[in-house]
């Protein structure tokens, strides 16, 4: 639900904050409609339109598995130079699971790296700014990998497992299933350890779960 509130400023004048604003879709630019189409839906994505209006405009809409925003692209969309996008992210729940997805796929991918130095994963890797390898503790937020599309548009993919605090609000969601799967196993092998804790099996396991998992995702100690 939208959230909206009407406050007067120091001039009187009415405005509104508070309003939801939800990013849905993100314009990119590319050379060539049909070759963009085709490899963005061998990665998986959800073709959502491909419509055009005559000759001389065409736009193409794909979505992420699991995501909430979408990518368009195609003919008179943007006056951006193709190619010119960089460092979109996608979120996922394990980093070297999706590179190996995508690699089966025949997409060229980097491999895993965390950052040599702050703001590393920006840059080249020949900066010598990533290190290889998924971050030493394998923390949230730590580990990345990126490929680019046939113009060179180009995508960092970000392992988070956790969230911070504050950046969840409302109700606990998973954008996928393999997602849900990941919190669950997570779950799993922490209330393991409650019961080797407590030295005996809990038979309200599943409350224990329920909250572990509201907990990790809006960044909240978690349950021992």
């Amino acid at each position: 639900m939208s959230t909206t509130e009407v406050r007067g400023d120091a001039s009187g004048t009415a405005s509104i904050r508070n309003v939801d604003m939800s990013l849905e879709v993100v314009v990119i630019a590319v050379s060539d409609v049909d070759r963009a189409k085709q490899f963005y839906t061998g990665l998986g994505w959800r073709l959502d339109a491909d419509f055009a209006g005559g000759d001389d405009f065409r736009i193409v809409q794909l979505t992420p598995p699991g995501s909430g925003c979408s990518i368009q692209f195609g003919t008179n969309v943007t006056s951006a130079t193709p190619g010119s996008i960089q460092d979109l992210y996608l979120i996922v729940s394990d980093i070297q699971a999706t590179r190996d997805a995508l690699v089966d796929r025949g997409v060229e991918v980097s491999g895993v790296f965390h950052e040599a130095t702050l703001g590393g994963r920006f840059h080249d890797a020949a900066m010598e700014t990533r290190a290889a390898g998924p971050s030493p503790d394998r923390s949230t937020y730590g580990s990345f990998a990126s490929f680019s599309d046939p113009d060179g548009n180009g995508w960092l993919m970000q392992e988070i497992t956790t969230r911070l605090p504050g950046r969840v609000a409302g109700d606990t969601t998973y954008a996928s299933a393999n997602e849900l799967s990941q919190a669950l196993r997570r779950a799993a092998a922490a209330h393991g350890e409650h019961e080797a804790r407590t030295g005996e099996a809990d038979p309200n396991w599943p409350d224990w779960y329920a909250e572990y998992m509201v907990r990790e995702q809006s960044g909240e100690e978690l349950p021992t």
